[in-house]
């Protein structure tokens, strides 16, 4: 039987590499896959939309789908998560030195969009409790200058907001004219001046920790969208897209609990998952809208707050009806 060749393109991760090999085959798909960093995905997936399947910033595609904009169709799957507390660096000698510093200063990011940044600035001003009209925000590349906006967005009347164009936020934070950065990416000061920058939280992995448990939230960064016009000529590749990455995450689960041998250049990654399950429970990295409710939903409604989304979303929105249930035998 004749398979229908998709294409695919999706950043270098194990819990799909089974799919990009071709270890696991979607029922009746043929995929053709592109590995490419996200940066380059996401811009040609939003300018151009040439895969078939392809990641995509989460963010932006939350903000393109209250604006009406229906041209890519969601899957439940997420590739990237991650907390962001981490992605909070500083001078080592400058003005922020506890959390409660931030309030009144100058922070740069990469884009007001970008989705590790409203997840950031829904910690400061919901677990914080320090409003985002209190601090001066500067957008720009982080280590290089030039990077813009890639989505319409409305920043919320009261809130400081400019783009800095010639100057990377690395060297805007290393000149002190900002006082920190917040970025998915990490500022890269170079050799020279590796020591100047550092992390707010040396023990980010506690302060993540404590974050979870208070507020159930583990951020997805990333999803799989589908080109609109193939899914409605083929809306089944949804479901079967679907059970497949499931499939190949799986198996990589099952490669980091393997204790026979290992799989990974790191020590002690059995019992890493083990501490993971205790927290998360024994799905670590759910797919799905029910199992991710709680996140789905706080991250709506941050970037309606910040403008990001021109309108408050429900999860249920993002995703096909194809995808929002499952087969139980």
């Amino acid at each position: 039987m004749s398979r229908l060749t998709l294409s695919l393109a999706v950043s270098d991760y194990d819990h799909v590499r089974d799919l990009v090999s071709g270890r696991v085959q979607p029922e009746g798909i043929e995929l053709v896959p592109s590995v490419l960093n996200v940066e380059e995905i996401f811009y040609r997936t939003t300018h151009f939309q040439e895969w078939d399947i392809s990641e995509m910033s989460f963010g932006k595609y939350s903000s393109l789908r209250s604006q009406g904009d229906d041209r890519l169709v969601g899957l439940p799957v997420f590739p990237s998560r991650s907390f962001r507390q981490s992605s909070l660096y500083v001078r080592r000698d400058g003005r922020v030195q506890r959390p409660e510093d931030l309030r009144g200063k100058r922070i740069g990011i990469p884009e007001w969009a970008q989705t590790a940044a409203i997840y950031s600035r829904g910690w400061i001003a919901h677990s914080l409790g320090i409003p985002l009209s209190e601090i001066e925000w500067v957008q720009g590349g982080v280590n290089q200058a030039g990077r813009k906006e890639k989505v319409n967005v409305r920043v919320p009347e009261g809130v400081s907001y400019r783009s800095e164009p010639e100057r990377s936020l690395t060297s805007l934070l290393l000149d002190g004219e900002i006082d920190a950065v917040l970025s998915a990416r990490p500022p890269e000061p170079g050799h020279e001046r590796a020591d100047e920058i550092v992390r707010l939280f040396s023990r980010f992995a506690d302060t993540e920790r404590e974050y979870y448990e208070e507020t159930r939230i583990f951020p997805i960064m990333h999803l799989i969208v589908l080109r609109r016009e193939t899914f409605e000529k083929h809306r089944w590749i949804a479901g079967n897209l679907l059970k497949a990455f499931e499939e190949a995450k799986r198996n990589s689960l099952y490669r980091l609990s393997d204790i026979t041998c290992s799989h990974f250049p790191l020590p002690w990654m059995p019992t890493r998952v083990a501490e993971a399950q205790a927290l998360f429970g024994a799905d670590i990295w759910p797919y799905g809208l029910e199992p991710n409710r709680t996140t789905l939903e706080a991250f709506l409604k941050f970037g309606y707050e910040q403008g990001v989304c021109h309108r408050l979303l429900k999860p249920e929105e993002l995703f096909p009806a194809e995808t929002l249930s499952a087969v139980r035998v």
